[in-house]
């Protein structure tokens, strides 16, 4: 076995209202800042949420693009995107102090992250503007991508992250949404996946290769038609298979 421990991380407050069912199946939290979704009070909710259920706190900064979920490709200059995060985290961090909780980790959103993933240049600037707000903070970002080698080279904590209800491409990416195949809406291939990542450390690409990745956290969609029932399931089976589920670091 690869390994015997995994964080679950979930994207909520993003106006789907199912936070306090996922919440007692995952043990991180990506919570919307207000530029894809969510707003003030919701993420007051979703804190207080956390709390209940000793869940990590973290921030699921995006584009400023309410229209069209964080899901579209935007270019800004450098300092631009370190701006756009530092807001988005600062208005979090005021909410999180308020509960007298601390902030764990930050995950980008959508397109921002996937981006991310193959542009080291704005990798780096996410990694930097992060760091420059606190530098304790976890980078929750693609396995093996550009996201993760510019944080180290920054110095910042790092979560290889994978997903149990994405399909992958040979070079590691995740399939776009755009494509066929996309989203895996079956519930064994998902439990399927997920102990693959965890006790293999690879993953079966939509093309039928075998790649390996390095699994830190997996993540579930919030906004998935069958979020709660694969937080449930993939919990109850990783138990178990006598594999404990924990925050990273």
């Amino acid at each position: 076995m690869i390994g015997d421990k995994i964080d679950i991380n979930c994207d909520v407050a993003e106006g789907i209202g199912n936070e306090a069912e996922l919440m007692p199946w995952i043990s991180s939290a990506n919570i919307a800042c207000g530029y894809h979704a969510g707003n003030e009070d919701l993420m007051r909710a979703t804190v207080a949420l956390c709390l209940k259920h000793n869940v990590a706190i973290g921030a699921h900064p995006s584009y400023p693009d309410w229209e069209n979920f964080g899901r579209t490709n935007m270019n800004f200059l450098g300092d631009q995107i370190e701006q756009i995060i530092l807001k988005q985290l600062t208005i979090l961090k005021k909410i999180v102090d308020e509960h007298g909780a601390r902030l764990h980790h930050v995950k980008p959103h959508g397109a921002m992250y996937n981006m991310a993933a193959k542009d080291p240049d704005l990798a780096r600037h996410i990694a930097l503007s992060i760091k420059s707000f606190d530098d304790s903070l976890i980078l929750y970002g693609l396995s093996g991508s550009a996201m993760i080698r510019e944080a180290k080279q920054v110095q910042l904590k790092t979560a290889n992250e994978v997903f149990a209800d994405r399909t992958y491409q040979p070079d590691g990416s995740l399939t776009p949404r755009s494509q066929h195949k996309a989203l895996i809406e079956s519930e064994g291939k998902a439990i399927e996946q997920v102990l693959r990542f965890v006790k293999e450390g690879t993953v079966k690409t939509l093309s039928g290769e075998i790649i390996p990745v390095q699994a830190d956290t997996i993540c579930l969609h919030g906004d998935g038609a069958h979020a709660v029932e694969f937080a449930k399931l993939i919990h109850a089976r990783l138990l178990e298979e006598k594999i404990n589920i924990q925050t990273f670091g």
